[in-house]
């Protein structure tokens, strides 16, 4: 047992098992139970954002595949840009490919039709 800061005596924290491969932290308690990511705030995000740094990174590799020797930026910094933009859309893709997936899980069902 330990105390908080207000010297109340606080149980020790449950512990996983020495090995456990479980991705989810221990619930203890003080967590809402009904509390729910923003799926829609995160689809609109990921939306908006896959077309953009799509964009970024086309635009990006093309200036670099047309920077001559001798320019400024080389073609090192703009490939490297491209690089980060093109792993940013991946992300986004990811990301609404699974938040659509959980709205679409999570939807209820239709009623029946008459």
């Amino acid at each position: 047992m330990r105390d908080d800061q207000h010297g109340r005596t606080v149980p020790p924290l449950p512990r996983r098992p020495s090995g456990s491969t479980g991705h989810r932290p221990p619930h203890l308690g003080a967590e809402p139970v009904t509390a729910r990511s923003a799926l829609r705030l995160r689809q609109v995000l990921s939306a908006l954002f896959l077309p953009l740094f799509a964009a970024a990174t086309a635009g990006f590799a093309v200036w670099a595949a047309h920077q001559g020797p001798g320019g400024s930026p080389s073609s090192g910094p703009l490939t490297a840009l491209a690089a980060v933009c093109g792993v940013l859309a991946l992300g986004a893709a990811v990301d609404l490919a699974v938040v659509t997936g959980r709205r679409r899980r999570e939807r209820p069902p239709a009623p029946p039709a008459r």
